[in-house]
C-alpha cells in the first residue's frame, strides 16, 4: 500500500478484524475510526500527520 495520505485515511475501506498490533495498520477499523472523529478538512498537514500518528498508537 505504501505511504497513504492522512487526509484520506476516513475514506478508506477499513479491514474485516481488527489487528490489534503495537502500531496498528492504516485500514484498522479501530484508526478509521479516530481518523473519522476529528473535523480533518480543518487541519494543516503537519496536524494530519501528528493525528494520524496518535490514531495509530496502540
Amino acid at each position: 500500500m505504501g505511504k497513504v495520505d492522512p487526509a484520506k485515511v476516513c475514506s478508506l475501506k477499513p479491514k474485516k478484524k481488527c489487528c490489534k498490533s503495537s502500531k496498528r495498520c492504516v485500514r484498522c477499523p479501530v484508526v478509521i475510526h479516530r481518523m473519522r472523529k476529528l473535523d480533518t478538512s480543518e487541519m494543516s498537514k503537519k496536524e494530519l500527520d501528528k493525528a494520524l500518528k496518535k490514531a495509530r498508537a496502540a
